[in-house]
Formats: C-alpha cells, sequence, structure tokens
C-alpha cells in the first residue's frame, strides 16, 4: 500500500489530492482533539489571582490549544516519512535542529502554562533555541560577518518567539496571524513550483491545526493557545522564517538585502510592530516589557470603540495585505531595485506610524 501511495505522488496532481486529504484529517483532528481537551481539561494554564499575569479576557479559561499544535506537527513528521521516499530528509541536522529548538519552545510554553514561569528561565530557553539553530545550520545570512549574522539570529529567535506570545492577548489574533505566516511560506513554496518539498506536509498539517483551533479561540473564545502554543509557533515560525524569508534565493548582491528586509517586514509585520510599539510605551513609563498587560496595538484598536471580532478581522485583514504584498514581490518583480524597497518600506511604514499613534493617542484602560 505505501509502495502504491509513492509511486502516485510522483504526479503532481495526486500529490495535491494527497495534501488537501492531509488538510482536512487534521483540520478535523483538531476539532476532535480541543473539544476533548476542552470537556475533560479545563484547569492548565489558569492561574491564581495573585498572579503577575494580566489577560485581557475577563473569564479565565484553559490554555490548551498549542498541544493539539505539537500533536499535528509530530503526525505530519511522522506521515511524511510513510508518504514520500526520501523521508532520510528529517534526519538531516538543520530539521533535527528546528525540531529540538521548537519542542524546546513547547516544553517551556507547557511549564510556563502549569507553574508560571519567571521572565528570565523563559528568556534562557528562547536563547537556547536561537543557539540549537545556529549549531544546526539555520541562521540568517545578512552580513558578510558570520558573528554579527549569529548576532541577528538570536535577536530574531527571541523577538519572535516574545512576539507570538505578545500577539496572543486577545482571542483569535496571536493565531490568524501564525495562520497567515504560514500561508506566506505555503505560496512561497507553490510559486517555486516546489510541491515535493518536505516542510509543505508540517506547514498545511500546522495551518489546520490553526484554522480548527479558531473555532475555539474565535470571540467569544472557550480557550487559549496559552504560552505551549505561542512559543512553540515562535519557534517554529522563528526558524522557518529564516528559511523562507531571510534567507531565500540567498546571494551577495545589495540590492538583495535590502529585499530581505522587506520580504521580513511585510510578513511579520503586525509581531513586529505590535512589540516595537510596546516596548517603546513601556520603556518611556519605565515598567517591565515582558510581563502581560493591556497596551497592546490591539487593545488600543479596541479603546476605540471596536468590538474583540472586529479587531480580529482588522488583522486578518491586514495579514491577507501581506501575502498578496509577497506574491508580488516573490513573482511579478523579477529584477529588484532600491525603488520598490522604498515603495513597499513606506507601505510598512505608514502601517506602523497608524498604529502606533492609535496606541499613543487612544485611551489606555491600563498598563503595566
Amino acid at each position: 500500500m505505501i509502495t502504491y501511495i509513492q509511486s502516485l505522488i510522483k504526479s503532481e496532481y495526486y500529490l495535491q489530492i494527497i495534501y488537501i486529504f492531509f488538510f482536512i484529517c487534521s483540520f478535523g483532528f483538531s476539532i476532535l482533539i480541543n473539544g476533548l481537551f476542552l470537556k475533560f481539561a479545563k484547569t492548565l494554564g489558569i492561574h491564581n489571582n495573585e498572579d503577575r499575569v494580566i489577560r485581557w479576557a475577563s473569564q479565565t479559561k484553559p490554555a490548551l490549544g498549542g498541544i493539539t499544535f505539537y500533536i499535528i506537527f509530530l503526525l505530519s513528521i511522522i506521515s511524511y516519512s510513510f508518504i514520500f521516499e526520501k523521508s532520510q530528509f528529517f534526519l538531516n541536522s538543520q530539521f533535527l535542529g528546528i525540531l529540538l529548538s521548537s519542542t524546546l519552545g513547547f516544553l517551556m510554553g507547557l511549564f510556563d502554562d502549569a507553574y508560571n514561569t519567571k521572565p528570565f528561565l523563559k528568556f534562557f530557553t528562547q536563547l537556547t533555541c536561537g543557539f540549537i539553530l545556529i549549531f544546526t545550520g539555520t541562521s540568517i545570512h545578512f552580513f558578510n560577518n558570520f558573528y554579527l549574522d549569529y548576532i541577528l539570529t538570536l535577536l530574531w529567535v527571541v523577538g519572535i518567539m516574545n512576539s507570538i506570545n505578545m500577539l496572543d492577548n486577545m482571542d483569535a489574533i496571536s493565531t490568524s496571524v501564525s495562520a497567515s505566516i504560514i500561508i506566506c511560506m505555503l505560496v512561497n513554496i507553490f510559486i517555486q513550483n516546489d510541491f515535493q518539498n518536505p516542510h509543505i506536509l508540517i506547514f498545511i498539517g500546522l495551518l489546520a491545526a490553526l484554522i480548527g483551533f479558531l473555532r475555539f479561540n474565535w470571540h467569544p473564545s472557550k480557550m487559549f493557545m496559552g504560552d505551549t502554543g505561542s512559543q512553540f509557533l515562535g519557534g517554529f515560525l522563528a526558524a522557518t522564517g529564516i528559511i523562507y524569508f531571510w534567507n531565500i534565493n540567498y546571494t551577495n548582491e545589495i540590492h538583495f538585502f535590502s529585499k530581505q528586509i522587506i520580504s521580513v517586514l511585510l510578513i511579520f509585520s503586525i509581531p513586529i510592530i505590535d512589540t516595537t510599539t510596546v516596548f517603546i510605551k513601556r520603556l518611556s513609563k519605565k515598567t517591565s516589557p515582558f510581563v502581560g498587560g493591556k497596551d497592546h496595538t490591539t487593545h488600543h484598536l479596541s479603546y476605540l470603540g471596536m468590538n474583540d471580532r472586529q479587531v480580529a478581522i482588522i488583522i486578518i485583514g491586514i495579514s491577507i495585505v501581506s501575502i498578496i504584498l509577497n506574491v508580488v514581490v516573490l513573482r511579478f518583480i523579477n529584477e529588484w531595485s532600491l525603488m520598490y524597497f522604498a515603495i513597499f518600506g513606506i507601505y510598512f511604514l505608514i502601517l506602523f506610524l497608524v498604529l502606533f499613534i492609535i496606541a499613543i493617542k487612544s485611551k489606555n484602560k491600563q498598563c503595566v
């Protein structure tokens, strides 16, 4: 049976059918597992009132979504080894590094949801994830000095893991942003007609897991993804973001560096803008940027009078625009120039200024 399936995937048509079938199965599995978790496990991620964790939701809810993400992540890897002949891909050091760093992020998030760990421990674990990626061959190629590249890689991994975590501050925000980033990665792969890319099955599985989770995370939500989900997703997206955005078609041409920057800014616009805005505001008020609060860009959109669903729709809309612009950059601009860098850079700058000004001017009900 396995040999028959492997013979079918040599046809691109049947390969697409397999991907669609796997998406449907992963989506159904996500609905099923999250439903069971919600029914039988209701305490993970619910902290005592004296804890310093500040959530937007007025009701306490279990943080279980991340467990489903990780289970489907592992099932995707196992499924690939059964479907594709060249399953030895997963034995190379780069993939093992991604697997190990993502798993470490998952375990740290799981521990944090259960015991509410100290910020320093989370930072140390995130830093360790970055070092694992570097030692296993996943690092950003931007400078001519590899030490500077390593430092940038560490900043990137720690930054994205914190950004995805901080975005999990309102219903559906972190889920939809993570899904949009994965969609962009899939689009990049499909544009290059690389339909046998080993990462496709993992991306499809995680995308299905996130969409299935939205059934429980859409406002009014029944559960959060928690640090278990946000730290796992942050580590995984940071690693694959290096491969598919930072280092895609890497060359030493000076214009390419500007294309790297634009590609990253477009796809990770919401995490970058939100984290930067929160850091600036909190540091200006001499408060810790590492403790949860109700001063994120999404919160300030709500302070303008929007409800949680409207805020989520706005964030999804921005993400869709980012996907479209990413396709334009990769598919329709054959000769990159600094003019394109300026055009797309202005778009990001306008988006940043609009959200930043809203965060500064709107009524801030609570900030820590």
